[in-house]
């Protein structure tokens, strides 16, 4: 289901250089040199937007959580010495109005905020009637739902001029990445919001400069309509996420290094239509196969449930747990098939084989009442 919401196009409210739309700065607003020097040189190399943390939700006590009021005016004096709009993250009514009092142009939700329906209410409550623009990072958890609902509580208070941010989900697993791109994730957002630009953050996506290429890459070719990266002066020694934040220069040299395309919806050209019409159709029909092949698999957990309930033996075994993972994981590198994604498939084949079984054990035992 699609929702029509009345947003404002990016290039409305964004001074664009290019495109997409670039956002970038420090991780937090550390001191007013660390700031001015960092931005006066992003500046140089176009950057749409300047961002810096103030305040900083960090996961454990005693760790730095941003100089809070200290550091809005440093942010005001880069931002009118440079003439760049910039963006901080808030997290409560006190935070928004303590950043408009200091001029700050763009607001962002941070994941922890998002994932609680009461802190964007309060936040909703606090924007009724300012004219702002305000960017919704997702949730933390892979919840397309709560980050849909915090769309419509910001939407709700008046705000038109909105993104989201794809910053990734948190996961079970030990991953390359720091949080898991699960890219499925914004792509249905786009489908139920179309015209909701999303801004990718290849920084958090990514936890270490390694990887910020290749995500900020994915992006562009899923075609998002900005990008929001981390650059420090002196990454090494950033009081926050050190290990994700790149020099202006790397940036610079990031920036260089990716394919910007222009990316159409479709295309005229009567050819390509009826080519790709039949690459479609076998496509149709590999997966209406593979469904078959999964009902299949279903009915034989099911037996296989029947078989433990007959044997007192529990749903989930940890061996083998682990032996799919295993396996599977070898069966694709042998076929040249991406592990991680085969990975991702049978763990959720997995959980779903669990559910089943714990679906069966239930009936039964009410059928055993009866």
């Amino acid at each position: 289901m699609q929702l029509k919401l009345d947003i404002a196009p990016l290039d409305s409210w964004a001074k664009k250089h290019h495109r997409p739309l670039i956002i970038a700065g420090p991780c937090s607003a550390e001191s007013e040199d660390q700031l001015m020097q960092t931005c006066s040189q992003l500046k140089d190399m176009n950057v749409d937007i300047f961002r810096a943390g103030i305040w900083k939700p960090r996961t454990r006590p005693n760790s730095f959580e941003g100089y809070g009021e200290k550091a809005l005016p440093w942010l005001k004096r880069v931002r009118e010495e440079l003439g760049v709009p910039f963006a901080v993250e808030v997290a409560n009514p006190q935070h928004i109005e303590l950043a408009l009092k200091y001029g700050v142009d763009v607001l962002w939700i941070g994941a922890r905020t998002t994932v609680n329906p009461f802190n964007v209410q309060e936040i909703a409550d606090a924007l009724k009637g300012v004219d702002v623009p305000v960017l919704i990072k997702n949730p933390v958890n892979p919840d397309l739902a709560l980050w849909i609902g915090a769309i419509e509580r910001i939407y709700g208070a008046g705000i038109r001029k909105m993104a989201v941010i794809h910053r990734g989900f948190s996961g079970l697993h030990a991953s390359k990445y720091r949080n898991e791109p699960m890219w499925q994730i914004p792509l249905e957002l786009k489908t139920a919001i179309p015209n909701m630009p999303i801004i990718g953050d290849p920084s958090h996506t990514a936890g270490k400069r390694a990887l910020l290429q290749e995500i900020a890459q994915k992006a562009l070719d899923l075609n998002f309509d900005g990008l929001i990266i981390e650059s420090h002066i002196d990454p090494d020694n950033a009081l926050s996420d050190a290990a994700q934040q790149v020099t202006p220069q790397g940036f610079h040299k990031l920036l260089s290094d990716l394919k910007f395309r222009i990316l159409r919806e479709a295309s005229d050209d009567a050819v390509f239509i009826n080519h790709l019409d039949v690459i479609r159709q076998q496509i149709d029909n590999i997966d209406r196969e593979l469904l078959e092949v999964l009902k299949t698999r279903m009915a034989l957990v099911e037996k296989a449930c029947e078989y433990k309930i007959q044997h007192n033996v529990s749903i989930f075994q940890v061996d083998r747990w682990n032996e799919i993972f295993r396996s599977r994981s070898d069966w694709a590198k042998k076929m040249n098939v991406n592990e991680e994604f085969i990975s991702e498939i049978f763990k959720l084949i997995h959980i779903e084989s669990i559910r089943r079984q714990t679906e069966v054990i239930t009936m039964q035992e009410l059928a055993s009442i009866k």
